[in-house]
């Protein structure tokens, strides 16, 4: 594997200049990010060894080089999740690269059903947790001693530094935010009234099919983490109702400017 990352990573370097500190990953319905991002270089997955290949169709599949507030940045336009049938090193593989590449920084976005009877659809959510509710585990094997330790801290997962941050940048420009707890599950269906409820019972405010696996990768490598979550359908009883990935995309794509704002902002003041 590790050679692997070091083939992965020699061909990028090979194709741009951009020397990133700033890792972004972003979800489904959100990937307009990257029209504030002043393109250098775009790379296509498919083109990169080793990279596996998103197979949803609202994620595009480059990697995206360029500048976002006076910081160099690599952005995954489409990332890659347990249920298409990778395992988790693969989902992971990508930040394994960023490290690589000198990521100092991950930002990562997603869409969330809420399961918090407080949220409304649309409500913007910052990440300061997560519960880990995938059957497979990202460092499970062999431990990469040069990224990182056999058993990772995690009593930080999402930086409090860069929470705090993001929550007085919305606060100055009137963007209403919460916080709460994220839970990954693996999908790819929506989850049964039932599993809702159990959800919450277990501590949740939100759940979707992603982002644990890249967090966790990327604390293993000491890599801060910030995460913000926009919930794009309700798993609250007496209002779950049937839901389309159009659905989920269509409120996504609402209130992706105001969650483009925060993290434009967050990363020109780290």
């Amino acid at each position: 594997m590790l050679t692997k990352f070091k083939e992965s990573y020699e061909y990028i370097i090979s194709q741009t200049d951009v020397k990133p500190t700033i890792g972004i990953i972003l979800g489904t319905g959100l990937g307009g990010l990257v029209n504030e991002i002043s393109i250098i270089d775009e790379i296509s997955y498919a083109d990169i060894p080793h990279f596996p290949v998103s197979t949803v169709q609202s994620h595009s599949g480059k990697l995206i080089f360029g500048e976002l507030g006076g910081k160099q940045v690599v952005a995954m336009q489409g990332r890659f999740h347990f249920y298409e049938g990778y395992t988790m090193q693969e989902v992971t593989f990508p930040v394994r690269v960023m490290k690589y590449l000198g990521v100092e920084n991950l930002f990562v976005s997603n869409a969330s059903g809420g399961v918090n009877p407080d949220f409304e659809i649309g409500e913007i959510m910052i990440i300061n947790d997560h519960i880990d509710l995938f059957p497979a585990h990202p460092l499970i094997g062999k431990n990469f001693d040069d990224l990182g330790p056999r058993f990772p801290d995690m009593s930080e997962p999402y930086d409090r530094g860069i929470i705090a941050m993001a929550k007085e940048i919305a606060q100055a420009n009137n963007i209403k935010v919460s916080e709460g707890i994220y839970a990954g599950l693996t999908g790819p269906t929506l989850e049964t009234p039932a599993e809702y409820k159990y959800v919450r019972i277990i501590g949740a405010d939100t759940v979707g099919m992603s982002t644990v696996p890249e967090v966790i990768v990327a604390r293993h490598m000491e890599i801060p983490c910030f995460a913000i979550s926009i919930i794009t359908d309700l798993g609250v009883p007496g209002k779950i109702q049937e839901v389309s990935v159009e659905d989920v995309i269509a409120v996504a794509n609402k209130q992706e400017p105001k969650m483009t704002l925060i993290m434009r902002e967050l990363i020109s003041k780290i």
